[in-house]
Order: structure tokens, then sequence, then C-alpha cells
């Protein structure tokens, strides 16, 4: 838990969940949610999943810049690609992840060291840690 919370978010969903309606209290996010139709749904709204890989990939890029920049490496080109999953496992569902790190020009191992001291310092990575798997995928 952090000693200071420096910000909280706030959401709300309403209607049926994820064939429903999420909006954030600033009104900056404000979206319908489907079910894929991998899963039976339309697919005609974003769905939790898709909003996870979102601020994975966010919060996970920021963590690697942040390590790099103490290392003095040079990431400026670097992005990072969020693939959750989810599926069956037992009597509930689980979710899977596979982040993708890309730092063209930067020597793969090197890209490798900063993304594992990345994904130490992340809080995303911080807070799924031990409940789901996340493979680290460096290009």
């Amino acid at each position: 838990m952090p000693d200071t919370v420096l910000y909280t978010a706030e959401a709300v969903s309403s209607g049926d969940g994820r064939n429903g309606h999420v909006v954030t209290s600033d009104g900056k996010l404000d979206l319908n949610l489907a079910f894929p139709p991998e899963m039976g749904g339309t697919g005609a709204g974003t769905n939790p999943e898709q909003l996870f890989a979102a601020g994975y990939a966010a919060c996970f890029h920021s963590a690697l810049r942040l390590v790099a920049g103490r290392q003095h490496a040079a990431v400026g080109d670097s992005t990072v690609t969020a693939h959750v999953g989810i599926g069956p496992e037992g009597d509930a569902f689980g979710l899977v992840v596979t982040l993708v790190i890309q730092v063209p020009g930067l020597e793969r191992e090197k890209v490798r060291e900063l993304a594992e001291e990345a994904h130490q310092v992340c809080p995303y990575s911080r807070a799924t840690r031990g409940n789901i798997s996340v493979e680290l995928r460096v290009l």
C-alpha cells in the first residue's frame, strides 16, 4: 500500500456490467461496453480487457522510461503493447498478460534488463504479481 495516495481515479459501471456503461467522475472516459464476439457478444463497445490492456501498457511504459532514465539509457521511440487474454479458470475466469516491449536502437539484452526492472516498479505489475501470468516479450 502506498505511503501517501497522490491520486484516486473513480469510475462507475451501470447497466448490465460487461454489456453496460462506464464513466469516470471527471467524464473523460465515457464508454459503452459489450462482450467481444469471441465471448458471444456483439463487440459493439469496448470491454474490461481492452481497458486493462491500455492501462497496463501505459503504466509499464512509464516504468520502463523511469528505469531507463535512471540508467541514462535512450528509449525515445520505445513502445509497450499489452495483450490481455481472458478464459475459463476452474469455476471462474482468469486473465493472462503478455507485454511486448520494443526499443529500437538498443541492444535486446539491455532492453530485457530494463523491462525486468520496470516489472519490479510498475504498479500494475506489482498488483498482478502472483495473481495472473505476465510474460515479458522483448522484440
